[in-house]
């Protein structure tokens, strides 16, 4: 699959449709500055395929990672004193599924999605944050955060939460992580109310590819 160039005048944020999650087609869109965004409600196995976009916003939404991040009052607290287990990679299909289950106007993280997704994780392009609850009889996860990370970029695709603030956690953690290790770019593509009280701001797609163009050059562990 090849995909139009978005830094070119007048690109529109919706550049092309197709339902190809290979590993190739999706790191080539994250490179490329496009992400997926299937739309409409997840399909019957016999009904037809979703309709699957291939964005590249104007403006583009980013966690600033240049200086530490300033979280709220409360976040900060929260952060000192939550009781919840934070893991990297330990369940990264389960977040993703997760993320699909919680949104009850219907999600748009199909089985195609995650099959793709899942791929990516398995060759170490894919990360997710994991926030579990702990009891007597084991443990349970409350919130997560996953993503794609090429060098030093990383694109936030989704969040949950099933405790209060537990997204919360899961995405300063992230973001913490992604900064010590040396990466550059947070890319949270859209943004809403949520993520502009996280801290995330909104650039021109031009500055987001030239940023993401010299993000690509770094290659930083993620740990």
């Amino acid at each position: 699959m090849r995909f139009p160039d978005p830094s070119r005048p007048g690109a529109p944020d919706v550049l092309a449709m197709g339902c190809d999650f290979s590993a190739g087609t999706l790191l080539l869109a994250y490179r490329s500055g496009i992400f997926p965004w299937p739309h409409g409600e997840q399909q019957e196995p016999d009904d037809a395929a979703p309709l699957v976009l291939w964005f590249s916003p104007e403006p583009r939404a980013i966690f600033p990672l240049e200086e530490p991040a300033h979280w709220s009052r409360s976040l900060r607290r929260t952060l000192r004193v939550h009781p919840y287990e934070v893991t990297l990679d330990e369940a990264f299909g389960e977040v993703m599924r997760h993320c699909g289950a919680t949104r009850a106007e219907g999600t748009w993280i199909i089985p195609e999605l995650v099959a793709g997704y899942e791929r990516l994780h398995q060759l170490g392009w894919a990360h997710s944050v994991e926030v579990w609850e702990k009891s007597s009889s084991g443990r349970t996860l409350v919130g997560g955060i996953y993503g794609v990370a090429i060098g030093g970029m990383f694109a936030g695709e989704s969040m949950f939460h099933s405790r209060t603030d537990t997204s919360k956690i899961a995405f300063a953690t992230m973001a913490e992580k992604l900064r010590a290790s040396g990466f550059t770019l947070f890319d949270v593509q859209v943004l809403t109310s949520h993520l502009a009280s996280l801290g995330c701001i909104e650039v021109p797609r031009a500055e987001y590819l030239l940023r993401l163009k010299s993000a690509l050059q770094r290659n930083p562990k993620l740990v």
